[in-house]
Order: structure tokens, then C-alpha cells, then sequence
């Protein structure tokens, strides 16, 4: 009976993470769930179907830049516990456009750590001893790793484009809150998540849709950018189990142990869709074209996940080979989802060279 009695705010819960942990919550546990999202260009109320359906869920339209709004949502729901996924994430769209970054992803957690702890210290003592925030950051404070080694929860921080240092910023406030207010916090850091209901613009779903048309797939440099990749499910299970079980003040890695480099995972997609879908134009691969590289781009990432393993007994159920076939058959099978997006007027198109 996980979270049974307990009110979760999710924030973000429309965008790609958020909703994968909303449907987690809603189809595995007892929580009641109140999804707060602003609802931008990149959230999806479709990405949770049926859950307006459930007794146990809410949305609430709402930015978690807005004190008043979110003060009123603590009055109104009372929450037990706060998973706060509410962010800009895509790396090129911040080197275009940094201010939106620094907005949601520094103020935004100032703001709704300021909300929470107003709450917080309403509650009575019993309640604020139960009372979890769970910040959600991304290995990408870390920086660039060479050929060896793995990010650990004892890694400087190191961020390289405006969108990690963004978040390396928010991670600091959410520690920050901790020592200083007390406020009972804590911070996972995730490699790169794939899976079902990614936004076109993310590297892999770009690369199934455009192979499905037969347009060029462009690659990034020489392609040998590494990242580690987690399956989204995969890591939606690890934050309700940190949130759960979790030691306040800690910060958990959650990896999925996949290490690829960009070429082999658009070779994977190009192969799987050969397989599903194939082309009368014979082998997708021959769609793959080098282009010029992201500017600051990082060249390896790779996440060791073993404190929350041993600690809280995580795995990923998922591998690299099993997580990409899902991924690739879901594109395929679930084509009205992504061509809505699509016709809505948003165009798969490169952003991000800094010109």
C-alpha cells in the first residue's frame, strides 16, 4: 500500500519524465496525485491518458515561478510530499535562448522551495517529520568525463552549457534549503532518459520520426559523443523509491549502466526500423549524415548508480537493446501522438549552433 493516504505534488508532470512518473504513481501506488504544469511547448496532457479517469489524481495549470498560485495550491491540497521535475531541459534550445533556463530552472526552484517551506512549517511535527522534496537534476552539472571513470554523488560540479548550469544552480538552492531552513530535501542526478512520450525534439525520438519519412538523420561532430541511457520507467520507479526510502540530504545517482555512443544509437534506431517499417529505399543507415557539433558539446557521460543499488535496492529493469526496441515500436505504433505535436505547429528543425 506505497503512499497510501498521502497527497504527492508532481511538478512538470505533463513534460516527458514527470508524466512517466505520474503514470507510475497512479498505476502502482496509492498516492494522490496533483500534477502542476504550465503547460510549454514541450508538455503534453495527451502523455497521461485515462488518468483524468482516476479518483486519485488533479491537474493544475500552473508555474512554479508564481508564489501567489503556488501558495494556493499547498493551502488547497495539503501535500505530503513535493517531486519537483519542473524544468527547461533541451541543451540547444538554452545556448539560443538562455533566460527561459534561468527563469524555471534557478527561480522557479527558489520560488517553489520558498512555497514549500512556508508549508513545511505549518505542518504539525509528526507531519513535518514525514514530509519529503525531491529535486530532479541531471548528470550534466557534472561536466565531461574522459575516457574513464563514472560520476559519483561526490563529483564537483562542473556544468558546461547554460542549461546545466541552470540546474547545477537549482541543485545548490535545494542544499542550500536544506542546511540553512531545514527543509527535508533531497537530490537524485539521471543520465539521459529515453522511452515512450519523448518530445520530438530529444535525440532519439528525432531520429525514429525523421527515419520513418526517409529524411537525413543528422549526427552530431564525429558521433562519438557517449551518454549512459536510462529507461524513463526505469527511472520514474528509482524516484518514488528515493522519495520513499531515501535518507534526507542525500543525493542519489540514478544511471541505467548503458553506455553508447550517438552513432551506435542512431545505427540502433535505423536497424530496429529496417526491421518494423522497411524501406523501399533500402537501409536507413545510409539517411545518416555527419554535421557540425553542438557548440560546448560534452563528450561522455556516465552515471554510477551504485549508492542507490546497494542502499535502496535499485535496478533498472531495462537495457539499452530491450529499452530501444520498446522505444522504437511504441513511435511507430503510437503514431498520432507525435504527429499532433507536429501538426500543432512545431517543426523538427535544428536550433542551438549559436549564430
Amino acid at each position: 500500500m506505497r503512499f497510501k493516504g498521502s497527497t504527492i505534488f508532481v511538478t512538470g508532470g505533463a513534460g516527458f519524465i514527470g508524466s512517466a512518473v505520474v503514470r507510475h504513481l497512479l498505476r502502482d501506488t496509492h498516492a494522490r496525485v496533483v500534477n502542476i504544469d504550465k503547460l510549454t511547448y514541450a508538455a503534453n496532457l495527451a502523455s497521461l491518458p485515462r488518468a483524468a479517469e482516476s479518483l486519485n489524481y488533479t491537474f493544475e495549470k500552473a508555474c512554479i515561478c508564481e508564489a501567489q498560485n503556488l501558495r494556493r495550491l499547498f493551502e488547497k491540497y495539503q501535500p505530503d510530499a513535493v517531486m519537483n521535475l519542473a524544468a527547461e531541459s533541451h541543451v540547444d534550445r538554452s545556448i539560443d535562448g538562455p533566460g527561459e533556463f534561468i527563469q524555471t530552472n534557478i527561480v522557479g526552484t527558489f520560488t517553489i522551495l520558498q512555497e514549500t517551506l512556508r508549508h513545511w512549517r505549518s505542518l504539525s511535527p509528526e507531519k513535518r517529520d514525514r514530509f519529503r522534496f525531491l529535486h530532479i537534476s541531471t548528470d550534466e552539472v557534472f561536466g565531461s568525463l574522459g575516457d574513464e571513470g563514472l560520476f559519483t554523488e561526490t563529483t564537483a560540479y562542473a556544468p558546461n552549457s547554460p542549461y546545466s548550469a541552470s540546474k547545477a544552480s537549482s541543485d545548490h538552492l535545494v542544499r542550500a534549503w536544506r542546511e540553512t531552513y531545514e527543509l527535508p530535501t533531497l537530490v537524485t542526478n539521471c543520465s539521459n532518459n529515453y522511452g515512450p512520450y519523448h518530445f520530438p525534439e530529444k535525440l532519439i525520438p528525432h531520429m525514429i520520426i525523421k527515419g520513418l519519412a526517409g529524411e537525413p538523420l543528422p549526427v552530431y561532430g564525429d558521433g562519438k559523443n557517449i551518454r549512459d541511457w536510462l529507461f524513463v520507467e526505469d527511472h520514474a520507479k528509482a524516484l518514488t523509491l528515493v522519495l520513499e526510502r531515501g535518507e534526507v540530504g542525500e543525493t542519489y545517482n540514478v544511471g541505467g549502466r548503458n553506455e553508447r555512443t550517438n552513432l551506435h544509437v542512431v545505427e540502433s534506431i535505423c536497424d530496429l526500423l529496417d526491421e518494423v517499417v522497411p524501406a523501399a529505399a533500402g537501409p536507413r543507415r545510409q539517411l545518416i549524415n555527419f554535421v557540425a557539433d553542438r557548440p560546448g558539446h560534452d563528450r561522455r557521460y556516465a552515471i554510477d548508480a551504485t549508492k542507490l543499488e546497494t542502499e535502496l535496492g535499485w535496478r533498472a529493469e531495462e537495457n539499452f537493446e530491450t529499452g530501444i526496441a520498446k522505444t522504437v515500436r511504441w513511435y511507430v505504433d503510437e503514431q498520432p501522438w507525435w504527429r499532433a505535436i507536429l501538426e500543432g505547429g512545431y517543426k523538427v528543425e535544428r536550433v542551438g549552433l549559436n549564430q
